[in-house]
């Protein structure tokens, strides 16, 4: 990690442990604790190697580390520090603003076909069947991705997806489109977009004929059908407006093919509140990233 990059991580971090009320009984402040945290996250390491001293350079090595046990039980169970960090990533990834474009996807996140994980399940990926979590995102046209969570593999993608837009997604224009593949079209997931005042184009995996069928799945559904059926105007604009998902491939490609970025889940990040928390500082991290940018950017 670059020590711009850095700079954005740790005064996000600060600036969130700020509006917490102080608590003088901690020896540690929480902001120390997040951000050894992401150090060592960024750096794909476990925690008890966050705290040595000897792992940190020369512009951020502080005075004094908490001990493994401290740590880890600081980490995995303070509330005080799990709000730093929501804050921090809240601050990093931007406000839900509605955008004319967004994007539902996901990305499986496979662990060992004979890892004991309990909370880990078998499903399907690309090539076959694998076991594991899966990353669900809602990704914006600027490549964010302001909404997501971690559930075990075999979660269908569209009840993931009608579980992140309901209490995430703000308001949407009439003219806004939410992009996914053929596994969102769901007739539940093309209401719950239709009622934040979007659609969801996304390519039909049947078409419904019947007439019992067709009045089941809701006027949101027809209208994508219609468009998807049509072989001229609105169909040639469906398939041409679809093939702009390709940003929220480019959004995952560039969280998990930079350095530090979300690769294969390491051996010690098992059982889902530890890969939420992995899976979370990997995506705060890259809206550090993208945040670093733009300020060299403006600079320049």
């Amino acid at each position: 990690m670059d020590r711009e990059h850095w700079k954005v991580v740790l005064a996000a971090v600060k600036r969130a442990a700020r509006r917490l009320p102080r608590d003088r009984r901690l020896r540690y402040a929480d902001w120390l604790v997040a951000a050894t945290y992401l150090w060592a996250v960024a750096h794909d390491r476990c925690q008890s190697w966050a705290c040595d001293r000897a792992h940190y350079p020369g512009w951020f090595r502080p005075r004094k580390l908490p001990s493994v046990s401290q740590f880890n039980r600081r980490v995995a169970s303070s509330d005080r520090v799990r709000r730093v960090l929501q804050a921090a990533h809240d601050e990093l990834g931007g406000p839900l603003v509605p955008t004319a474009l967004s994007y539902l996807d996901g990305k499986a996140l496979a662990v060992g076909p004979t890892s004991k994980d309990p909370d880990a399940a078998r499903g399907r990926v690309p090539g076959g069947f694998a076991k594991g979590y899966k990353l669900h995102a809602w990704a914006t046209g600027d490549r964010r991705i302001p909404a997501w969570c971690v559930l075990p593999l075999n979660a269908h993608g569209a009840v993931a997806a009608r579980e992140l837009l309901v209490p995430a997604a703000p308001p949407l224009s009439p003219r806004a489109l939410v992009l996914a593949d053929g596994n969102y079209d769901d007739r539940r997931l093309h209401a719950a977009v239709a009622a934040r005042g979007g659609r969801l184009p996304a390519p039909p995996r049947g078409w419904g004929r019947h007439r019992t069928t067709r009045s089941a799945m809701g006027p949101a559904r027809r209208a994508s059908l219609a468009a998807w059926g049509d072989r001229r105007g609105a169909g040639v604009l469906a398939r041409s407006v679809h093939r702009r998902r390709i940003t929220v491939e480019r959004t995952f490609s560039a969280l998990c093919s930079c350095g530090g970025g979300l690769g294969p889940l390491p051996g010690w990040v098992r059982r889902l509140p530890r890969v939420r928390r992995w899976v979370g500082a990997k995506i705060l991290l890259y809206h550090a990233k993208l945040r670093a940018r733009a300020v060299a950017k403006t600079a320049r």
